[in-house]
């Protein structure tokens, strides 16, 4: 008898722990719990997005109530990191509307989180659970699939150069490159797993870090909507610009290691990285 491929016994157990991670949150619907339900349902969706060719009905449910569960519960997450963001923010010349901002983020986080037990009540719960287990007795993947590929895939197949990076592609980048990382963590840790893993990690870590200070900047231009000049306002579009040419070049160098030559696209003119200046510009304001 033959032994189950290691990235199908990995698959199993994502969704054991998603199990675990929504009985947790039955107890206790605390962020530091929500947080890891979203890891772990984002670990699922991949797998069904990604492994399964044709997923059954309950499959395409269980999809459709994770990301809603997901969405909701993730502001309170979001507005962690937009405060700890600005916790870090050094900028004398606007310290009353720095405090401004500061209270409307905890205000709007602690209304946030006072939702967490009505979303994640008790007939939720039990629905979750069980889709997530019939899920998981269910999984039927291609026995040739190759986590790893299917990683490198997932980023090359999007396309985009340095010129044609806009906001809305760099963000989709994000998204890709989260799945992209969860599929090969499925598969066996060979050298070449382990160094895409770490050059995965390296581009979520630069572009979540870009798409925490977005979500910071547009949270203070909505309440300073008003205001004629904002000093908050414009050095948090500085980090933001330069977190946005940081992230784009992270992006240029993993495909330029992932993707042979041939299959990367030429830009018609190079991005310039941020001079050191430029970033110690944008960023001196930050501890």
């Amino acid at each position: 008898m033959s032994l189950m491929p290691l990235y199908q016994q990995q698959s199993r157990m994502v969704f054991e722990k998603l199990s675990r991670e929504v009985a947790k949150l039955a107890n206790k619907p605390v962020p530091e719990n929500v947080h890891r339900f979203r890891i772990y349902s984002r670990r699922v969706e991949t797998v069904i997005d990604d492994l399964i060719a044709q997923p059954r009905r309950n499959q395409r449910k269980l999809m459709k109530l994770l990301g809603r569960l997901r969405k909701k519960a993730g502001r309170v997450r979001d507005l962690d990191v937009q405060i700890s963001a600005l916790r870090t923010l050094r900028i004398p010349q606007d310290p009353a509307r720095k405090s401004q901002l500061m209270r409307s983020l905890v205000e709007e986080r602690a209304r946030r989180e006072r939702k967490l037990p009505k979303l994640f009540n008790g007939s939720t719960v039990e629905e979750l659970r069980k889709r997530v287990k019939r899920a998981a007795r269910s999984l039927e993947i291609a026995p040739e699939a190759s986590p790893v590929a299917l990683a490198i895939h997932k980023i090359s197949a999007l396309g985009a150069d340095q010129v044609s990076v806009t906001e809305k592609t760099l963000h989709q980048y994000r998204i890709a490159g989260k799945r992209a990382r969860y599929l090969a963590e499925l598969g066996e840790k060979t050298p070449e797993a382990v160094q895409v893993i770490k050059q995965l990690k390296r581009l979520q870590d630069t572009l979540g870090d870009w798409h925490d200070w977005l979500q910071l900047t547009a949270s203070a231009e909505e309440l300073f909507a008003g205001v004629q000049e904002s000093a908050i306002v414009s050095a948090l579009r500085n980090i933001s610009r330069v977190k946005f040419r940081q992230g784009v070049n992270e992006l240029t160098e993993l495909r330029a290691s992932l993707i042979a030559p041939k299959a990367v696209e030429e830009p018609s003119a190079p991005a310039p990285k941020p001079s050191a200046r430029a970033v110690a510009r944008a960023t001196a304001a930050v501890a």
